[in-house]
């Protein structure tokens, strides 16, 4: 896992370096640089080992040194494609270094490289030969790739503190992304922060001719899209269930791949549960670690499970505890650290998480996107209620019904009944294409209206979860539901999560549910068999029997959540104000402040986007 940035056209070695420095932590190993004088590439490549440590130093080029790669990430199929390669001639100098297959690779399958890889990657290709530069990411955008790009100049990076860095970048704040930020809880790419910079997303690719200075062309060469088989099987949940237990093995044990230690993130619920098992089948006994973060309330606390787990699998396992008084620690030195606001609240124990584990591995596995891809989050269960909602009850009545349930009182419990009917209504005010993140959101689009102080489009607003809506081939509410969250929420809210945190800490993140073959699988999976009579994850579940315990596919899902409502009720009020006034409204941030520690109200995800404000307020300066 590593950090990469560079640019084309005016700028120092000095400028380079800088933006290097920006992302030490995501390579604190080594540094490569390369530049060209001739053409004004320059190239910066920081490293933290995993594969290959001797061999693995980058910019790497093939040995006639017309084709060099930067690259982040892992390939996990690059043995087989190392193999196919060689059998086309190619000549390989190091070891098992998943980076030269990248080098070979785009020499023979150029711009088809993409789709050949299976792993986690941003990547920066120097062809000299075609004068060009190729940039790609992997299909859900694990790994990051900001840009900018002007006339006669282009410059990327894995963050955008690293990007900010060269003077040529410009910091003009983007006002819609702001209001994306509360309308979504993260920043919809291919936006980002500011108005010049955009990301490359997820399943993405592009190219920048050097010949012809400007001239940059992108092209999606992937995206998670709903295919339902012709027909189904006599027994599915048996055939099915016996092609997943295999397709996740597979995808586990090409992630214990390492020449570093490694270990296993552990919750107890279903998705590390299965990673666990099946990293414990094809490991050593006892050679497995484990990491888990509890939390003193008991709504939020899963540490009992994950030891139970751990106990039944026999690894060695770690548990901390993230109380009030370290969140109070924590919170500056994470969100001060993003490259843009993040409105998760999670990401604070994500990254205690990270830290701690980082003291004793350097690669962990994670059980990220088994709820994206398999219908496990409460929302679908809400699907059901939201289309009777709307076909029943008239669109001038539902505002009074809305404004009724907000008289409930507030439960600080985690995912409580009077939070899910509150959220439920807030969605299903509005027309379906609009229920998934309104549910989701921090704001509606009226309280995004009173903090900004300035119109507000629904349309523009939400765009990219309408066109996710109805550019879905399937008309069911779950596959649309289910495309929302893998093409959405999974990269820029749960993939950036993770990436941001463990890379904060220098440790690596694999999520075996979103191997390739993994999520080709997912996709031709009926919606019936994900969500069926208001269980979610069913044909995981089925096929899990077995494999983990019971009790593990029995329980109710909790989430990654903190105990977020009672926290703010005694945090210092500075910093939400200060966020109020970054988009101007400091009086409106401060009546939510006071009717949520009064627990008139839960403005928990509105006020930890205001306090995400403030901590990145050097950036809005």
């Amino acid at each position: 896992m590593c950090g990469l940035a560079g640019f084309v056209g005016a700028g120092t070695l000095e400028d380079l370096r800088a933006m290097g420095a920006a992302i030490v932590h995501r390579g604190p190993d080594g540094e490569g640089i390369e530049v060209d004088p001739s053409t004004g590439v320059h190239l910066l490549h920081r490293r933290l080992a995993i594969v290959d440590l001797a061999g693995g130093a980058q910019p790497m080029w093939d040995a006639q040194h017309t084709v060099g790669v930067i690259f982040n990430g892992e390939i996990y199929n690059h043995l087989e494609l190392r193999a196919e390669l060689v059998s086309r001639g190619y000549v390989f100098r190091t070891d098992h270094s998943d980076t030269e297959v990248l080098v070979h690779g785009y020499k023979e399958w150029g711009e088809e490289l993409p789709s050949r890889l299976n792993g986690m990657f941003a990547f920066v290709i120097h062809d000299r030969m075609r004068a060009r530069l190729f940039l790609a990411r992997d299909r859900f955008g694990k790994k990051p790739l900001y840009y900018h790009c002007a006339p006669g100049f282009f410059a990327f990076a894995s963050e955008l503190t690293a990007l900010l860095r060269h003077p040529r970048v410009p910091r003009r704040v983007s006002r819609t992304s702001l209001k994306k930020l509360f309308a979504y809880g993260f920043i919809p790419s291919p936006r980002s922060l500011y108005e010049d910079v955009s990301r490359l997303p997820g399943g993405h690719q592009m190219t920048f001719s050097l010949a012809e200075p400007g001239v940059v062309r992108i092209r999606k060469y992937w995206e998670f899209s709903i295919e339902p088989p012709s027909s189904i099987p006599a027994k599915p949940e048996e055939v099915w269930g016996e092609e997943l237990r295999h397709l996740l093995s597979q995808a586990v044990k090409r992630r214990l791949m390492s020449d570093v230690p490694l270990g296993v993130f552990l919750s107890g619920g279903v998705d590390s549960s299965a990673v666990l098992a099946y990293a414990a089948a094809q490991l050593p006994k006892g050679q497995v670690q484990t990491f888990s973060i509890g939390f003193r309330e008991p709504s939020f606390d899963e540490s009992g499970y994950a030891r139970k787990v751990a106990a039944h699998f026999g690894s060695t396992h770690h548990e901390e505890i993230l109380s009030i008084e370290r969140a109070r620690e924590l919170v500056p030195r994470v969100l001060g650290r993003l490259d843009e606001p993040f409105g998760d609240p999670s990401i604070v124990p994500t990254f205690q998480l990270c830290e701690f584990a980082r003291q004793r591995i350097t690669v962990a596995l994670g059980g990220d996107g088994g709820d994206e891809l398999f219908a496990g989050y409460d929302p679908f269960k809400a699907l059901g209620v939201a289309r009777w909602y709307d076909s029943l009850v008239p669109t001038a009545v539902r505002g009074g019904i809305r404004r009724l349930a907000e008289l409930l009182p507030v439960s600080p419990e985690n995912m409580s009944l009077e939070f899910r009917i509150k959220r439920g209504l807030r969605g299903a005010c509005h027309a379906p294409p609009y229920w998934n993140p309104t549910w989701l959101g921090p704001l509606d689009a009226g309280e995004i209206r009173e903090l900004f102080e300035e119109p507000v489009s629904m349309e523009d607003l939400y765009e990219e979860a309408i066109q996710v809506w109805d550019s879905s081939p399937s008309m069911h509410m779950v596959d649309k539901t289910l495309e929302f969250y893998t093409r959405l929420y999974l990269p820029d809210d749960i993939l950036a999560k993770a990436d941001r945190a463990s890379m904060m800490c220098s440790l690596e993140v694999r999520s075996p549910f979103l191997d390739q073959d993994v999520a080709e699988f997912a996709r031709r999976i009926p919606h019936q068999y994900k969500y069926r009579n208001g269980q979610t994850k069913y044909l995981l579940k089925q096929a899990l029997r077995g494999v983990v315990p019971d009790e593990v596919l029995q329980r109710s899902k909790k989430g990654f959540g903190i105990p977020i409502t009672q926290w703010l009720r005694a945090w210092n009020d500075d910093g939400f104000s200060r966020g109020g006034a970054a988009v101007g409204n400091p009086a409106w941030a401060a009546k939510q402040l006071a009717e949520h520690k009064a627990g008139k109200r839960d403005h928990r995800l509105a006020l930890w986007c205001l306090l995400a404000l403030e901590y990145h307020g050097k950036a809005l300066a």
